[in-house]
C-alpha cells in the first residue's frame, strides 16, 4: 500500500517455537528499520496439545513503512 510521500506499508511475519527465539527474531528485524517507522506490533500465542506433549506457537506481526 502505498501512501502520500511514496512511503509503502509493509507487514513481517514471525513465527517461533519457543518465546526467547521469537524475541531474537524480532530484535534482529527492529535492527534494520528506523523506529519513526514501526507502525505497531502484534502479538499471539497458540497451543495444541497432541496426546503426547503440548505445543506452543509464538507468532508476532509487525506492521512498518519502507
Amino acid at each position: 500500500m502505498k501512501q502520500k510521500g511514496g512511503f509503502f506499508l509493509k507487514v513481517k511475519i514471525f513465527d517461533e517455537s519457543h518465546e526467547l527465539d521469537l524475541e531474537e527474531a524480532i530484535n534482529e528485524f527492529l535492527e534494520t528499520i528506523e523506529e519513526k517507522d514501526l507502525i505497531e506490533i502484534r502479538y499471539a500465542v497458540s497451543t495444541m496439545y497432541d496426546f503426547k506433549e503440548q505445543i506452543y506457537c509464538y507468532s508476532a506481526l509487525i506492521l512498518y513503512r519502507d
